[in-house]
């Protein structure tokens, strides 16, 4: 459901679906998709601020990059992919909303081989509130640990952004959230930090950011900008395998993405952390960043 409680194929609205707008209501797919039984489906998470999509370009750019690694090619380029997001976004009337473009084969073939499908192309938007409650996410979000852990890269594609990466995301954050929890953090398969469940994660040590290297886990885009913002505030940033056990001479820490921005954490499992004056600094440094308003009062 969405925020407002509104099932997402009750909404109103129009769709892009494979070079046309569609009603909300008609942008539906065959239940015998490839894309629906094998995974072969590949998206974006992206938010308008004010009437403009931050990092249009970019997320778009990986999401053709993603459907290439999953061995398809979307039938559009990025610039009209770009031009298709602005569209439906003006035709729905919004100005701050969830962008999510997705692309998958389709229903030509059914099997594990399906060379010969269509590939098509959607994209929606939505308005949506901030991932957190603010009044949690000022104080500090909890998270689980995760039992899944995120695998090899030599056994998936962990760079795509595609839909069967997030199978075991979607469980761990269900654990999660019903004991209490707002995410849950992943170790990698060599018992290493990696990231959450839709979110990279950031620690702070002696007004050091320490984060994971991105081996087996996307390099996300909200992450690439913290990383940006850090710097040019003249914080060291260091990328390195973290270790369990080092969660406890951490301070700060935080999480990245499109959907949860920059939020501080203030507890993983046993360790305990201290929202403090870097998990702001990059919290405001973002907003400013993204929102016009905000940044026209920074400049």
């Amino acid at each position: 459901m969405a925020a407002d409680g509104e099932p997402f194929d009750k909404r109103k609205g129009v769709i892009w679906y494979d070079g046309k707008l569609v009603p909300w209501e008609h942008a539906n797919l065959h239940v015998l998709s490839h894309g629906l039984h094998y995974a072969s489906c590949v998206f974006e998470g992206e938010r308008s601020y004010g009437g403009e999509i931050f990092k249009c370009t970019e997320h778009s750019e990986r999401l053709k990059n993603s459907a290439q690694l999953l061995d398809f090619e979307i039938p559009f380029s990025v610039a009209e992919i770009d031009a298709a997001k602005r569209l439906v976004l003006e035709k729905n009337g919004q100005k701050d909303a969830y962008v999510r473009p997705v692309a998958w084969r389709g229903s030509e073939m059914m099997g594990v081989s399906a060379q010969m499908n269509k590939i098509h192309l959607a994209v929606a938007t939505w308005e949506w509130p901030s991932y957190f409650d603010p009044a949690e996410r000022l104080k500090g979000i909890r998270l689980d640990l995760a039992e899944y852990r995120r695998p090899d890269p030599a056994t998936i594609p962990c760079k795509a952004k595609a839909s069967g990466l997030y199978m075991i995301c979607t469980i761990s954050k269900h654990r999660a959230e019903r004991k209490g929890y707002a995410d849950a953090l992943m170790f990698d398969w060599r018992g290493l930090v990696a990231e959450c469940t839709g979110a990279n994660i950031f620690f702070v040590k002696d007004g050091k950011i320490h984060t994971p290297t991105p081996d087996c886990f996307l390099d996300g885009i909200t992450r690439r900008t913290a990383i940006e913002i850090a710097k040019k505030h003249g914080i060291e940033v260091i990328e390195r395998a973290i270790k369990p056990e080092e969660l406890d001479g951490f301070s700060e820490c935080f999480i990245t993405g499109t959907a949860a921005e920059v939020t501080p954490v203030s507890e993983i499992a046993k360790w305990r952390f201290t929202p403090g004056a870097i998990s702001k600094q990059l919290m405001d440094g973002y907003t400013a960043k993204v929102q016009p308003k905000r940044r026209s009062a920074a400049a």
